[in-house]
């Protein structure tokens, strides 16, 4: 069963500008980000994530835990951290849709602070804001069912994934699956529904955004839930993807490094190649530039170089 939503001007307004950034990015080879950036963006994205959920930590000790550094501080906040690098870590490896990796993902990311990391909730829940009841979840008999049938949604081809994303998230919140946790993992699935699509949001951390305007966006949710539907909480969302690429666009260096180019090229390379073949990629670059760039990479000893004037070739050394 399609979770309710509609397809409104805004929706597809929205739609259309993110489309355009993510191939701008792709154009300037933003979504292959380099390690030192992907880092901090990992932090950003942890810290802000539990700064939602009330995590007392600043950028500086959650940088710190991931560099195995001792912090000071309530052990609780400490362990979310610990719990969540261990999530981050592994984001790649989870299917988008597969219910056991988001059970397994909750284990790890509530390990210890909850009795029941990684099992849907067994009794009756409500969320209260201001000493009033905001939201009644779904009975607990009924979860598992619910749940299975927002998976079998993840897998309808005809639907777009940053609807998908959008829905999900949304949809996870109103359900509310577990005790504890349910922000965080509905942040986090819609970060890995949309990265196995479009590569860069394993490094967008929208979370600071959502941690900057905590009262929007459980508007949004609330809003939502008062329409039986989750339009208002896509065009929210969608606005703050689009405002999170338009930063990075805006905050990141426009040009490549020669050494940026050739762990790109490498990246997206495996075989033989020639000069011609790597200017097919970088077609802003000069044949000479092409020529440098490559005899510093066989320098590096990040290709090695055989034959000779035509019949040159290069391959990837295998580390």
């Amino acid at each position: 069963m399609k979770p309710p939503y509609e397809i409104t001007t805004e929706i597809l307004r929205k739609i259309t500008s993110i489309s355009e950034k993510i191939g701008e990015i792709k154009a300037s080879y933003l979504d292959k980000q380099n390690p030192q950036l992907r880092k901090q963006n990992k932090i950003k994205t942890i810290h802000s994530s539990l700064k939602i959920e009330g995590n007392t930590l600043c950028e500086q000790q959650v940088k710190s835990i991931l560099e195995n550094k001792r912090v000071v501080g309530p052990q609780k906040d400490i362990l979310e951290v610990v719990n969540a690098i261990q999530v981050y870590d592994r984001l790649s490896t989870f299917g988008a849709r597969k219910e056991k990796d988001f059970l397994l993902a909750h284990s790890f990311l509530m390990k210890d602070l909850v009795p029941d990391a990684g099992s849907y909730r067994r009794q009756s829940v409500g969320i209260a804001k201001g000493g009033q009841v905001t939201h009644i979840a779904p009975s607990f008999q009924n979860v598992p069912f619910l749940m299975k049938e927002l998976f079998d949604y993840l897998n309808d081809a005809n639907e777009l994934t940053l609807i998908k994303g959008c829905v999900f998230h949304y949809e996870m919140e109103f359900i509310h699956p577990f005790i504890d946790g349910n922000g965080r993992m509905g942040r986090l699935w819609q970060t890995i529904i949309l990265m196995k699509k479009y590569p860069i949001f394993e490094f967008l951390p929208f979370e600071t955004l959502i941690s900057l305007e905590q009262d929007k966006y459980y508007k949004a949710l609330s809003d939502s839930d008062h329409q039986r539907k989750s339009t208002v909480f896509i065009e929210y969302m969608l606005g703050l993807i689009d405002t999170a690429l338009g930063l990075l666009i805006h905050d990141s260096p426009r040009t490549l490094s020669d050494v940026d180019r050739i762990k790109y090229f490498i990246s997206q390379q495996q075989r033989e190649f020639t000069r011609k073949d790597y200017m097919r990629l970088f077609k802003e670059i000069s044949p000479a530039t092409a020529s440098r760039d490559l005899r510093k990479a066989v320098e590096l000893g990040l290709l090695f170089k055989k034959g000779d004037k035509k019949t040159t070739a290069y391959k990837v050394v295998e580390i």
